[in-house]
Parts: structure tokens; C-alpha cells; sequence
């Protein structure tokens, strides 16, 4: 278990698919994150890929979101990489960033990790200021990096935190 300021992170369990699936059902989240029509499915093959590492994002005891990493280990280019989603009902209350910032320190920390990366849809421009506030920079655009749910590609824009920047 990780604790933020305000939030926690801990392992999903099957307890928290439903709950997952139904803020991924949210317009606002699924703008961003598909998974096609069976949302709990999607939120099962996530905790099934032995690549990834998914946790439930608690505030005041209720799961808002979820938050997962993976890592390349080929030492030449060892870094991690993390991807998020959070109810729309918490958007803009800083939690984002405050489970950004936790997993960070994490993989910085525990994990030895010097860079993480993390790719925000480029026309996602909350996402964009939360990752900015916790230390990320823009990196490069991703062009026509991901079909979007009306089947027309987009950019995504690539970002890093190197484990000095990290913000407090």
C-alpha cells in the first residue's frame, strides 16, 4: 500500500472491477480510455498482464481511479511507465497528481528507477497540467499515435520525469 497526501494506492482486487469499469463507462473517461463494450473485461485483461502493475486509487474510502506502470528492463533503456485514470467526480481536486507523484516516488525510490515516462492523448490537456505540476516535460508528439473511439488516429504527447525533478 503507498499513501499520498490524499489518496492511497493498493493492489486492485476482482472486489474492484465493477467499480473501475463504471468510472471507465464515464464520457469523460472513456474519451481516453476505451476497452470496447465489455468495460469490466478490459479492467480484468489490465490486472491479467503479468507486464503490468495495477493499483485502486482510495480517497476517503472509495476507490476514484486506478493507476498502473509497467517497465522496460533491457538495462540499456530500464525505465518505467504510467498510465491513470480517475472518476470525473474527483477531476481538478489534485488527486491525479497526488497518485502521479506517490507512484513516482515509488518507482524512484523502491524500484531504482532514473526515468518514467507517461503519454497523455495530446488534445488531453488536463492530464497534460496535472503530469506538468508533479515534474513531467514534454518530450516529443507521438503523431497519429492511437485510434481514438471514432476510429480516426491522434497524437499523443510523450513525457518524462527524471527522478530529480520529481516535485514535491
Amino acid at each position: 500500500m503507498l499513501r499520498g497526501r490524499s489518496v492511497t494506492l493498493r493492489p486492485v482486487t476482482d472486489a474492484d472491477v465493477s467499480a473501475l469499469a463504471a468510472i471507465r463507462a464515464a464520457p469523460e473517461v472513456r474519451r481516453w480510455w476505451r476497452g470496447g463494450d465489455d468495460l469490466a473485461a478490459a479492467v480484468r485483461a489490465d490486472l491479467a498482464d503479468d507486464d503490468l502493475t495495477v493499483y485502486a486509487i482510495e480517497h476517503d474510502g472509495r476507490v476514484v481511479g486506478a493507476i498502473q506502470w509497467f517497465e522496460e528492463s533491457d538495462p540499456d533503456y530500464r525505465h518505467a511507465a504510467l498510465d491513470i485514470f480517475l472518476d470525473p467526480a474527483v477531476h481538478g481536486a489534485g488527486l491525479g497528481g497526488d497518485a502521479v507523484r506517490t507512484l513516482a516516488r515509488h518507482l524512484i525510490d523502491q524500484h531504482g528507477h532514473h526515468r518514467l515516462t507517461i503519454d497523455p492523448a495530446a488534445a488531453n490537456t488536463p492530464a497534460i497540467r496535472a503530469y506538468a505540476k508533479v515534474g513531467f516535460r514534454p518530450v516529443g508528439i507521438l503523431r497519429r499515435y492511437e485510434r481514438g473511439a471514432d476510429g480516426r488516429w491522434q497524437d499523443g504527447l510523450l513525457m518524462d520525469l527524471l527522478a530529480d525533478e520529481l516535485a514535491d
